[in-house]
């Protein structure tokens, strides 16, 4: 399925943002801007507030406010994101009761739309090889199964920002890749966040890549890739960027 016709892309901006539970506060002063039609891939340790970052760009995590703050995140037209992100979360979240295809199909049935989506649904399932299972339950599903069948939920949105949370990470090495390339074809021009272990795949679709460490957690300077995604892998200077990756990485872990 190709998107529909898009307004122009936004840009979304996170200001000042702190975010604290407990006593252990995970941002303070946070700044980050997913531009406009591009992606943004963000990598950094486990438990470091990757997730988090999502949660609050959805609206799904509340920051402190201070007086006389502005609103924390913003679009560019001025106008509130909320109804106009589709997110990926780390797990599948398919409902057991549904097929395959009615759990691509959902978000379109929910919002009362009429029938004719369901061959979208359909067209999107067999772009990411699942074809012959759209009338499967979850339940018969692998895993990198389901991953697939939650990617394909998340593009039938066809929404103007997409927010992602390891939405590769349970498929093989080949279906990754095929996937990232299909991903990088459908959200063109779209603005996308992309939270990833995965350097090599933060380097592939990235226009720009933060490395996110700390307690309180910042972002480090953008690291931005030449050329358009997706990028070969076997790209010479992609990975000599990967090295250099690694390494910040691992400063960010120790």
């Amino acid at each position: 399925m190709a998107p529909s016709a898009a307004p122009p892309p936004l840009s979304v901006t996170v200001r000042a943002a702190r975010v604290a539970h407990g006593s252990e506060v995970l941002f303070d002063g946070l700044d980050v801007t997913l531009a406009a039609g591009r992606w943004t891939c963000l990598l950094g340790p486990s438990g470091v507030g990757k997730s988090t970052l999502l949660r609050l760009i959805l609206g799904l995590e509340t920051p402190e406010r201070r007086d006389g703050d502005g609103e924390t995140v913003t679009c560019s037209d001025g106008s509130p994101l909320s109804g106009r992100a589709a997110f990926m979360a780390q797990t599948d979240l398919l409902l057991p009761w549904l097929t395959a295809l009615d759990n691509v199909d959902l978000g379109r049935r929910l919002r009362g739309a009429e029938d004719e989506g369901n061959g979208d649904a359909q067209a999107l399932l067999d772009r990411v090889g699942l074809a012959a299972n759209a009338g499967d339950r979850p339940a018969t599903l692998s895993g990198g199964m389901r991953q697939r069948v939650a990617l394909a939920r998340t593009l039938m949105e066809d929404r103007p920002v997409v927010l992602m949370d390891e939405p590769f990470s349970a498929l093989d090495a080949i279906t990754r890749i095929r996937l990232q390339n299909l991903a990088a074809e459908l959200l063109r021009d779209r603005t996308v966040l992309l939270v990833t272990h995965d350097p090599l795949e933060a380097l592939r679709l990235g226009h720009r890549i933060h490395v996110m460490a700390g307690r309180p957690a910042l972002l480090d300077e953008a690291l931005e890739p030449a050329g358009m995604p997706p990028r070969n892998v076997d790209d010479r200077k992609l990975l000599e960027m990967q090295g250099d990756l690694l390494r910040r990485l691992a400063e960010a872990s120790s």
